[in-house]
């Protein structure tokens, strides 16, 4: 691993403040690491860029995967992941997941967590996209992510872990000797600390969520701005398989210039018995996938998009009137306010759907301890890349992923901890800051055009014309570089965000088949002879991208020094 040198411009840290760990996020992921960590004895510190409850993880609705049913088992579970992931998932790394997988959501339970039972009081279960069983788990009718949310802000607030709440992160710190040494952010507003500061640790965890919001329609909140990838990017880890974007196939179709956080309406629906209509009532799912409506993810939204093509229309329609009104009460009380809301009654008419950007398979490549190509750094949770998802994630694996991975991090800090910091001398005085070359500041007002560039070049459907064209715009902005603005949140966020776009279009352009919820119209077909292997990006000292493929579809060690296929 080598650094970059490069950061963002920001002013040197005001404060600093010391630990043991430092965890970037209040998802499932974090919030478990940090619980993990401070049950360790460690010292730990969770950086927020909202409130601690208002990351992705309570947008999540339909579920938690995990073998927990009569008759179903971890291997049924590893099958349909291996599946969906389209030949690049690290089977090992699924195996971990899979078997682990029911012990920790016995945990989250543990820690607060309440899921929906049946009569006899076993956890009612649910099927999805993908899934031969039923095996998702699910709170509030379609309130999951909410309810785990609410369980691990008590646990956290319960055990007076410390937090600093509306913060951005910026940059890597490192000492003198090139380790990690914790990290640099802003808090926004007046609190304890105001302005940059730092959080002095050993061991970063970035648990920062995804990216959605480098396309013009997401299903991700304002914050998912891919701060964690740039800020690996810029300290010189690897990042891996971010051309696999997940496009939920049924979100609410607002109209075709609707912008930001779309509505969800989750698969959950689907998987209790709804069915994917044309205007004319027509299911066009039958006799596409054995699945019908409940194949996965990539399968559903690319059927969307064809019928959409082949019809002219700017939608399809998902039927679940036959629910009636009191499942649609009972089991889906979230989407059913949603939609009426926006003037639509699911009792009593179809959903307007069509695909939005959901997920990011990829990001900073880990390894099965949740450990980055830079040593003292872990990732966990949609920012990581750990092998699970490969080329297109199972429904419902991704919960799961962040409780496990997050687990496994703790347990690696846990044992390679040195004296903890509660016995050294804590110092108040900041830091020197970051290391590096600055990056000059993209002018907030070019986040829309960034934005609209991604979906029109890089969304559902793709080209080497489109990839060619996007990344043409993009670095046209980039090279307005020198219009730099001042630095500030709004500003951080479009340079990160030009960063991210600028790997996921080079990655897609490389990519050149077909294969998960990457679909090249110009290379339909799969092809796993030349193309069943990761991409890796790196960003160079002179700010270009290296992408080298890895020789096979198993990721090489991030520890050891292991040279990528040239």
């Amino acid at each position: 691993m080598t650094s970059t040198g490069i950061r963002l411009d920001a002013p040197a840290p005001g404060w600093a403040i010391d630990a043991d760990v430092v965890v970037v996020g209040s998802g499932v992921a974090g919030l478990t690491a940090a619980l993990r960590c401070t049950a360790a004895g460690l010292a730990t510190v969770v950086v927020t860029k909202a409130r601690l409850d208002d990351g992705s993880t309570r947008w999540a609705q339909g579920g938690i995967a995990a073998a927990l049913g009569e008759g179903d088992t971890p291997e049924q579970h590893l099958d349909d992941t291996l599946v969906a992931g389209a030949g690049l998932c690290d089977e090992d790394a699924v195996r971990l997941l899979v078997t682990e997988g029911p012990d920790a959501v016995r945990r989250l339970i543990a820690t607060g967590a309440h899921f929906d039972t049946d009569d006899s009081g076993a956890i009612s279960l649910t099927r999805e996209g993908g899934h031969h069983r039923r095996r998702i788990a699910h709170a509030g009718g379609d309130a999951t992510g909410a309810e785990i949310s609410r369980a691990l802000v008590e646990a956290v607030r319960t055990r007076a872990v410390r937090t600093i709440e509306n913060a951005l992160v910026l940059d890597l710190l490192k000492d003198e000797d090139g380790r990690t040494a914790g990290i640099t952010l802003h808090v926004m507003g007046e609190g304890q600390h105001d302005g940059v500061g730092a959080v002095r640790a050993p061991a970063v965890v970035l648990a920062t969520g995804g990216m959605g919001q480098v396309f013009s329609a997401t299903t991700n909140p304002s914050v998912s701005t891919g701060d964690g990838v740039a800020l690996a990017l810029r300290a010189g880890a690897e990042i891996s398989d971010l051309e696999f974007v997940q496009f939920h196939p049924t979100v609410l179709f607002l109209g075709a210039d609707s912008e930001g956080q779309q509505p969800l309406v989750s698969e959950a629906v689907r998987g209790e018995g709804a069915h994917l209509v044309d205007a004319a009532g027509t299911r066009f799912m039958l006799g596409q996938h054995e699945l019908a409506e409940l194949a996965p993810r990539d399968i559903v939204a690319k059927a969307i998009t064809r019928q959409m093509q082949a019809q002219g229309a700017e939608h399809m329609y998902l039927d679940a009137r036959h629910f009636g009104t009191a499942m649609w009460e009972q089991r889906f009380p979230t989407i059913l306010a949603a939609c009426r809301s926006h003037g639509i009654d699911p009792v009593t008419e179809p959903i307007p759907v069509a695909p939005a950007a959901h997920y990011a398979s990829g990001g900073i490549r880990t390894d099965r301890h949740g450990r980055t190509t830079v040593p003292g750094v872990y990732a966990c949770g949609e920012v990581a890349c750990t092998g699970v998802h490969g080329a297109n994630r199972l429904a419902s694996n991704s919960l799961l992923e962040g409780l496990v991975f997050a687990e496994n991090i703790a347990a690696d800090i846990a044992a390679g901890a040195s004296t903890p910091v509660r016995d050294k001398a804590v110092g108040s005085a900041p830091p020197a800051g970051s290391h590096g070359e600055p990056v000059p500041l993209l002018d907030p007002a070019a986040r829309i055009q960034l934005q609209r560039i991604m979906t029109e070049g890089a969304g559902v459907l793709r080209s080497a014309d489109s990839l060619a064209e996007a990344a043409g715009r993009l670095e046209a902005i980039r090279a307005d570089e020198h219009k730099a603005a001042v630095p500030g949140v709004e500003a951080w966020e479009t340079t990160n965000l030009l960063l991210v776009s600028r790997v996921l279009v080079a990655a897609a352009s490389a990519r050149e088949e077909t294969r998960g919820c990457h679909w090249r119209e110009d290379r339909p077909d799969r092809d796993d002879a030349s193309w069943q292997r990761h991409l890796v990006v790196r960003i160079t000292p002179e700010r270009s991208l290296d992408i080298r493929p890895t020789a096979s579809a198993t990721f090489p060690p991030t520890v050891a020094a292991t040279p990528l296929e040239p």
